[in-house]
């Protein structure tokens, strides 16, 4: 079996984290802090100044914590990963392990992109969950809010725009009137959008001063949901500034080179999640596939066998076909899940998410929308949560 590492970005931080990895690595830990010019591990532990949410601080944070988790995986003797990728700032540290350029080369860039996207005001950021990419760019088409971008496409089910502050407040309830979750984000900036060109640019000319070698192993890039070439790092890496993240192509990508181990380092599992959802999307779509070319197949062998060996394979193919039926019907069939939801989980359940860190409550019982989607509302929140998003508390 393959092996991918893969390693987070920001909004992955949170205090404490680093605490195993630190006194491990002093000798790396003195560079760190000199660089920096303040003591790393008592920002990720201790934190006193309230500055780990700040861009500056969380992105050079987040950088070391993942290294040192990869140094600590190798240190152990685990064998080198087949692929690497990161999301957004998490793709320095696959383009670290992978040997495009030393530790505190990374660094220095990761505290360069840091500065500069601290800078960035004004600007806002929203996750839209279960809608396509289509249909969010049909509804900011159809609202006039055509300066607002895809930022991000995590998954199916969660993807991300960016845009002016203004822009993505006029956009919320164009997605609330088509009954879609919009979730605006606590950034500053609008990130990976076209409005981060001018920081791209300025990003470019400390880029350029950077030595880059050939990736040891393949790099899947944000930019492309390809595996980079020596020629475009430069390129990929302040493209990336005001480029959507293509998460969910990179790890589909991942998933057609066979079978793969996909391992999240660093900080928390968000990756972890999202590669379950995109999984499940992908085994939902090569299912559809491989029984499109088994027919095809079968269809052709029908004219050289039997008749009545032909019928018995008839037979066998509708018998499978009408078992998987009624198994899809059971795991997907909306007005299933509403009724036995219901049967089980009054008002005012606790229930988790792997879009929200705390818990939230049901505020209604769980209904039918649009005559095809099992939803349920939640405390404190507008808009629908689908059932199979969320996980009820014991």
């Amino acid at each position: 079996m393959k092996k991918t590492y893969v390693f987070p970005g920001q909004g992955s931080q949170r205090k404490g984290m680093g605490k195993e990895l630190f006194d491990e690595f002093p000798t790396l830990i003195k560079k760190v802090d000199k660089i920096l010019g303040y003591s790393i591990k008592e920002l990720c532990l201790e934190d006193p100044h309230k500055q780990l949410n700040q861009t500056q601080y969380t992105q050079p944070a987040l950088y070391v914590v993942n290294a040192l988790s990869y140094k600590k995986k190798i240190k152990e003797g685990e064998r080198q990963p087949d692929f690497l990728a990161g999301h957004s700032l998490g793709e320095y540290n696959a383009l670290h392990a992978a040997g495009v350029f030393g530790f505190e080369s990374g660094l220095k860039l990761v505290k360069k992109r840091g500065e500069i996207m601290s800078q960035a005001k004004n600007g806002g950021m929203a996750a839209i969950l279960n809608s396509s990419e289509e249909k969010i760019q049909k509804i900011l088409k159809e609202a006039g809010l055509d300066t607002i971008d895809i930022a991000n496409l995590n998954a199916s089910s969660q993807i991300v725009i960016s845009g002016l502050k203004d822009e993505i407040n006029k956009a919320h309830p164009f997605f609330e009137k088509a009954n879609i979750m919009f979730i605006p984000l606590n950034t500053s900036g609008a990130f990976h959008s076209r409005h981060m060109i001018a920081a791209a640019k300025e990003f470019e000319g400390f880029v350029k001063k950077t030595r880059f070698y050939k990736p040891k192993i393949d790099v899947i890039a944000n930019v492309t949901g390809k595996p980079y070439e020596h020629k475009n790092v430069v390129k990929h890496l302040v493209d990336q500034l005001s480029n959507s993240v293509r998460w969910s192509e990179s790890i589909t990508y991942l998933l057609d080179q066979g079978e793969m181990k996909i391992e999240e380092l660093g900080v928390g599992d968000v990756l972890t999640k999202l590669t379950r959802y995109i999984k499940r999307d992908y085994e939902r779509n090569t299912n559809v596939k491989s029984e499109s070319k088994v027919e095809t197949i079968q269809e052709k062998e029908t004219q050289t066998i039997p008749k009545s060996t032909d019928e018995a394979i008839k037979t066998e193919k509708n018998d499978k076909s009408k078992i998987k039926t009624i198994a899809k019907a059971i795991l997907l069939d909306p007005k299933k899940l509403v009724e036995q939801w219901n049967n089980e989980y009054p008002i005012g359940t606790k229930v988790v998410s792997d879009f929200y860190e705390n818990q939230l409550e049901t505020r209604s019982e769980a209904t039918i929308l649009f005559g095809h989607r099992a939803a349920v509302y939640m405390k404190g929140y507008n808009g629908y949560f689908d059932l199979r998003e969320i996980k009820a508390i014991q």
